[in-house]
């Protein structure tokens, strides 16, 4: 593929059509709760637009956020997201090279800049970052290297937007988030704006979502609240759209997991649930292909999506 290709020139070479294209702009500006005069200025934007150049890396994580990337149903799945939005220069899970090949293309992709980042896993920095190493080079350093004239940072889960896992109690690897490392340690020197996807693991149509969001929107990053979450997606608390809300403000909490309470769908507060005080998306875009979510499966609740939420005062179960 040439360089110079825009996205409906790129679609366009792989089979799809006029109407299929004009089809996912209208789902784009769904997204985006845009009204439907904007489909064509979504579809212009797309047509003289180059694919972006996406590069992924790994911290002191799970692997978790990226199986979830991997679960993306909604309007932008995967297989779309990947082989026709955008261009994934580098994910040391998913890419085919390794070693030295591999880095080659990293380096590759952030030559010239305007790329985006993304990260998942918070950055050790005891013993100098040895906690986390890349080719022989601390995730730190490649961080530092990467992020050099990006377009976009993306930190994705909650180990890389506050440390989450690794950074909880008592943190033996001195784990930081990217925020913490950007704007109050002055470890990572960038000019990009950053935007936290925060979940343990997060909604994968969250993730997908925001990245096709900043193509269409001519590559300017969404509103975020004070926490650098899209507004979009974090705007609201899950207790807002909880399927057992009625309850809630009928007063009928159950008080185990397995009483006629909380077979009937009483509220799950007394059991710890923390839908009350968590921004996430849970409870409207929901998981598996918009099939459920905790609350609706019988489960409150953890907050995952909120810093320390590992750390939080009498754990999971007990009661705000």
């Amino acid at each position: 593929m040439s360089e110079k290709d825009t996205i409906l020139e790129h679609l366009q070479r792989q089979g799809v059509s006029r109407r299929s294209f004009l089809k996912f702009c209208t789902l784009a500006a769904s997204s985006m709760a845009l009204p439907l005069s904007s489909i064509s200025v979504i579809a212009d934007v797309l047509a003289t637009s180059a694919r972006p150049k996406v590069i992924w890396l790994s911290a002191q994580e799970c692997t978790g956020c990226s199986e979830t990337l991997l679960r993306a149903y909604d309007q932008y799945p995967v297989e779309k997201l990947l082989l026709e939005m955008i261009s994934l220069d580098y994910h040391n899970t998913l890419m085919a090279p390794s070693g030295l090949a591999a880095e080659k293309s990293r380096l590759d992709s952030i030559a010239g800049g305007g790329h985006v980042v993304v990260i998942d896993g918070s950055v050790p920095l005891k013993e100098n970052g040895a906690w986390s190493v890349v080719g022989g080079r601390t995730i730190l350093d490649v961080i530092e290297e990467s992020v050099v004239g990006a377009a976009l940072i993306i930190a994705v889960g909650n180990c890389a937007a506050y440390g989450g896992l690794p950074g909880a109690f008592p943190n033996p690897t001195d784990a930081h988030g990217i925020d913490d490392l950007i704007t109050n340690l002055k470890k990572i020197t960038t000019t990009a704006p950053l935007v936290n996807i925060p979940g343990c693991p997060p909604i994968p149509e969250v993730l997908t979502g925001v990245i096709v969001n900043f193509i269409i929107s001519n590559y300017q990053a969404p509103a975020v609240d004070g926490l650098k979450r899209p507004l979009a997606y974090y705007g609201s608390l899950v207790h807002d759209n909880c399927s057992r809300l009625a309850h809630y403000k009928l007063g009928n909490f159950a008080k185990s997991f397995d009483d006629a309470g909380a077979r009937q769908g009483f509220c799950l507060l007394e059991l710890g649930c923390k839908g009350t005080v968590t921004h996430n998306a849970c409870t409207t875009k929901k998981w598996n292909n918009n099939t459920s979510f905790p609350m609706l499966s019988g489960h409150g609740c953890l907050g995952c999506s909120e810093p320390n939420f590992w750390d939080r005062k009498g754990g999971f179960y007990k009661s705000l």
